[in-house]
């Protein structure tokens, strides 16, 4: 197992020698399915179809181990010895182009660099997986070597359905994650069904293997931050103002890079040593503070300075935020402005959130031995209580806290914390805001979201030549002549694209994450196909988005949360999306249950498109961009959003085939309540 080309073969016969758990690189924790003998006897069973009969002997107690141990049968024994990492196109075995690029992906997403637990396959957010053992990805890298433009690749939650024949214009690969009957996503089924191999929780973008690291949320963070302070400080001078918040993972180990961006001070607590430490090793973390003396010292100090520093304090953010209570009853001293929570609180029981009463190592045996009491210990008053209110008695005195959009107030309100939830008619509002509704979802409504680019020859410069055609794209659109809303935004992504390379952002493939309207998308994406056909690019790009996007996500308490006509819970959208990109020729699509705030809350969509230089990617991507974001536009002008309505109006206005239904609004609210009166 020495190289990728033996992957391509599929799993080998005879097996390779067993292997134990690297124990130098983190790893996930062990989870609590709560099998009955029944149940245990069929996920053995079930793994065991992976592998032909006769060595069936040999793998059932080996399998049976992992599963008593670990709570999952990850299949250690078919770890890949090699270097696991985004190969350069050109290395990767294929019959063509675009199952190479999608290898590229994959590997790109399991990079130990890359991957919170590369050895359970989980790229980020404590549980997000690729696969849910590693027979999937031995098949799946086979299936792809193998693959011709007739054949398209059918994904199950991780299983490999198999190749089935197709056309050249239909998606090469398709991918559902968690497709659960709604009367059954419960967490408590999906442990079970997870430990069974029947589903698997993809997050966003791990299991449609569009994850580019950090930096795939860096520049969101950077617009939040930044919009935050416009809105609720006036300024966008942040020299010396504090943003505290927690959590240092795939994710949310973006905020401390994306605060130093936009110039203040960030904490960061984060109660592993080894995320802490692999983000002050990439650089996203300036300094470390291992105590709560030390890091008030840092902060006054960094206060003072009005220097633009990022603090990760090793810690829990309960412990945090009461001392910055306790700072101000003591001193008068308010030392932050701008707060936040990012921890995996989607996935409350299992990693996402740690009890302050217990060390992260007692807590991580606690979770597994003792479930029932982790969880009591993490719901009552002296964790998820305690935090918010600690964030009450603050925010009474001037902070400007926000939810991430990782289930925080929703998980907090679910412990009976004061996060003053409205039950009304729209369901979605708590005492602080969601991101989305507040400070992100204006720009969603406007059609820009976060839009990606792979550089699959693996080339730096080819990434260099891309951030520049897409600034000189956005700089022509602005000299064309935009709105005052949009220019805004254009400006903004100028500015964050001119700065990328120096902000070192790159974590595993050459990538870059850049926000985007619909003509901006369209444009960069047929400017990046030129550049491959011209020779410019040495080699083809994948482009994509977070599903976190204006389109992407159907999510009640994070990307809808600013649906108020009640339909936030409806889930038309995502589904829409994927279908809408399949027919217009994305290379793959990827449906899921779950993403940010968890399984049972989202439904969301994702694509891949290759980009090679034939005039056929080209024409894909003018047709397939332009409805990947006017859906959301559309569903979001319907809900009563002006900005949505200007927006797909003005594109209605450029694409006379394009016909949406408008709504006509009530202009006297009060005819309402005389009508149900009468």
């Amino acid at each position: 197992m020495s190289s990728l080309k033996e992957i391509c073969d599929g799993i080998p016969d005879p097996l390779p020698p067993r292997r134990q758990r690297d124990n130098t690189v983190p790893h996930a924790p062990v989870r609590t399915p709560d099998l009955t003998p029944a149940e245990q006897r069929l996920a053995l069973q079930n793994a065991l179809r992976y592998f032909p009969p006769h060595q069936h002997e040999l793998l059932a107690h080996e399998f049976a181990d992992e599963l008593r141990n670990y709570g999952h049968i990850y299949m250690y024994r078919l770890l890949p010895s090699f270097d696991m990492r985004a190969f350069p196109i050109d290395e990767i075995p294929g019959r063509n182009r675009q199952a190479a690029a999608i290898i590229h992906m994959i590997l790109n997403n399991l990079d130990p660099h890359v991957a919170q637990f590369p050895q359970e396959l989980v790229t980020y957010g404590g549980n997000g997986q690729v696969f849910s053992n590693w027979a999937q990805f031995w098949i799946t890298i086979a299936y792809l070597s193998e693959m011709s433009e007739e054949q398209t690749l059918v994904m199950y939650s991780g299983h490999p359905m198999g190749l089935f024949p197709s056309n050249p214009a239909a998606p090469r690969l398709v991918i559902t994650n968690g497709m659960v009957i709604p009367n059954y996503s419960s967490r408590e089924m999906y442990e079970k069904m997870f430990a069974l191999g029947n589903t698997m929780y993809g997050q966003m973008t791990a299991g449609s293997y569009c994850y580019i690291g950090p930096q795939g949320i860096v520049h969101g963070t950077t617009l939040t931050v930044l919009n935050a302070a416009r809105r609720h400080l006036g300024t966008t001078d942040m020299k010396g103002k504090v943003f505290v918040t927690s959590g240092l993972g795939g994710m949310s180990g973006a905020q401390p890079k994306a605060a130093t961006i936009c110039g203040c001070i960030s904490v960061t607590a984060e109660v592993s040593k080894e995320a802490l430490e692999k983000r002050h090793n990439q650089g996203w973390v300036a300094t470390i503070a291992h105590n709560l003396d030390e890091c008030i010292s840092k902060i006054r100090y960094a206060r003072r300075q009005k220097e633009a520093i990022s603090i990760g304090y090793h810690g829990n953010i309960v412990d945090l935020w009461e001392r910055l209570v306790e700072e101000y009853e003591n001193t008068g001293d308010l030392l932050v402005e701008l707060g936040s929570d990012q921890t995996s609180c989607h996935n409350p029981y299992l990693g996402g959130y740690y009890p302050v009463q217990l060390t992260y190592d007692e807590s991580r045996i606690m979770m597994h031995e003792d479930p029932i009491r982790f969880k009591n210990l993490v719901q009552e008053r002296q964790v998820l209580r305690r935090q918010v209110t600690a964030i009450n008695k603050l925010s009474d005195l001037g902070l400007y806290f926000w939810d991430y959009g990782n289930a925080f107030l929703l998980e907090a309100s679910r412990a009976g914390a004061d996060v003053g939830r409205d039950e009304s008619a729209t369901g979605t509002l708590f005492r602080y805001p969601s991101y989305v509704q507040d400070i992100m979802g204006d720009i969603f409504s406007l059609g820009f979201g976060p839009f990606r680019w792979v550089c699959t020859s693996g080339c730096p410069s080819d990434l260099d030549t891309t951030d520049e055609i897409s600034a000189n794209v956005l700089e022509d659109i602005i000299n064309e002549g935009v709105p005052e809303t949009i220019k805004q935004q254009y400006n903004d992504n100028i500015r964050w694209i001119r700065e990328a390379k120096t902000n070192k952002l790159v974590v595993g493939s050459q990538a870059r994450i850049l926000y985007s309207d619909q003509v901006g998308r369209t444009k960069i994406a047929t400017a990046f196909n030129n550049a491959v056909k011209d020779g410019k690019l040495k080699g083809p790009v994948v482009i994509s988005r977070d599903h976190h996007d204006v389109s992407g996500t159907d999510s009640p308490f994070r990307e809808t949360s600013n649906i108020y006509d009640g339909s936030a819970f409806c889930a038309d959208m995502a589904v829409q999306n994927v279908i809408g990109d399949a027919c217009r020729g994305a290379t793959w699509v990827a449906l899921h249950n779950g993403g940010g705030c968890g399984w049972g809350e989202v439904i969301n969509g994702g694509f891949g498109l290759v980009l090679d230089g034939s005039q056929a990617a080209g024409d894909r991507a003018q047709k397939m961009l332009a409805w990947d974001v006017s859906n959301g536009v559309a569903r979001r002008c319907w809900s009563g959003n002006n900005n949505a309505e200007e927006t797909i109006c003005r594109t209605m206005d450029h694409n006379k085939s394009l016909k949406v239904t408008l709504p006509n609004h009530v202009q006297d609210l009060d005819l309402l309540d005389r009508a149900l009166q009468e």
